[in-house]
């Protein structure tokens, strides 16, 4: 699909600059072209589709709907399907988090979409495609919904809600409904200038980290030899999922940032479950996000909810390494 784009990768990197295919720098800077240039287009045509998406299913109408009804254990799934079509991070999707809780939505619920919106969105969805192909994909967000639908209901049987800070408590008293950006009565041409607004402010935020995490991805692909991943997180050691998470969970970067980094990992020969493992925990736990986190919960709330997310993070790991 993208044989023209490495062909210009290439012709740039190995004519145009005369770097040697066997040189390290020529390698990273090839790699680093080629992901640039795709995944941004990749992600340019999904975020506008998802955009148009997002634009007549507002926010304040999904969550109104599922504090509303009772759906015999359905809002878990459609909560999290809800987290896919929002392109949050772990620490933009707390205050989000905050509004559902002031909706009156169940805490688990909640716990479904903060899960499985950093993780599974039309960023992480367009960088899956052009690192993995179309079937990694799928069963990439087939499986993170899963994480978030589960992961939610096993926390909302904890009765977690006394665990909630006297802060949040105090908001749910005082909540006030928010205004909707869309209205019914906006036609689809009236609707475009908000979408594309929307469209650049999330390329604008996500850019920085597609080419950080595409050069450090670059130089990974250039300069650390295989032998390095493989002593730690290699097929070899059985521990190597649970070691990925608790490895990935002090690191902080969006979908955008670590992509590129496990698609290297992967090439290196770490197993793709493993790295994914990885890359969830780096995206759907961090520190800066338990930080935001304490605002909300308390320590015991944060710690119930890394441990439960973990432990679905490692079973859906060692799942992937079986399935590939």
């Amino acid at each position: 699909m993208f044989d023209w784009l490495q062909n210009i990768s290439d012709w740039f990197v190995y004519e145009i600059l005369n770097i040697s295919k066997n040189n390290h720098l020529g390698q990273a800077l090839n790699f680093f072209i080629y992901d640039s240039i795709k995944i941004l287009l990749l992600l340019f045509v999904i975020i506008f589709f998802m955009g148009i998406v997002n634009s007549y299913f507002p926010v304040d109408r999904v969550r109104n709907y599922l504090s509303r009804k009772k759906l015999y254990g359905l809002e878990y799934l459609m909560s999290s399907l809800f987290g896919v079509v929002t392109p949050f991070c772990s620490c933009s999707s707390v205050p989000l988090f905050i509004g559902f809780v002031k909706g009156g939505i169940p805490l688990g619920v909640t716990f479904s979409f903060l899960i499985t919106s950093p993780l599974v969105n039309e960023v992480a969805i367009g960088l899956f495609l052009g690192l993995f192909g179309v079937k990694t994909t799928i069963i990439y967000v087939v499986s993170g919904i899963l994480l978030g639908t589960i992961s939610g209901a096993i926390l909302q049987k904890f009765k977690l809600e006394r665990f909630l800070t006297t802060w949040v408590k105090t908001v749910l008293n005082d909540s006030q409904a928010e205004k909707e950006i869309f209205t019914d009565k906006q036609n689809f041409k009236s609707r475009l200038p908000i979408i594309w607004q929307e469209v650049v402010k999330i390329l604008k935020g996500v850019l920085p980290y597609v080419l950080i995490g595409i050069a450090i991805g670059g130089l990974m692909h250039g300069y650390i030899p295989e032998s390095f991943f493989e002593k730690y997180i290699g097929k070899e050691n059985i521990f190597a999922v649970p070691v990925a998470v608790i490895l990935a969970v002090p690191m902080y970067s969006n979908a955008s940032g670590i992509l590129p980094v496990v698609q290297v990992l992967v090439a290196k020969g770490i197993p793709l479950g493993t790295a994914i493992a990885f890359m969830m925990g780096v995206v759907g736990l961090s520190f800066p996000e338990a930080m935001l986190l304490k605002k909300v919960m308390t320590l015991k709330l944060i710690g119930i909810f890394f441990g439960v997310v973990s432990l679905c993070i490692i079973v859906s790991g060692f799942l992937f390494n079986l399935i590939f």
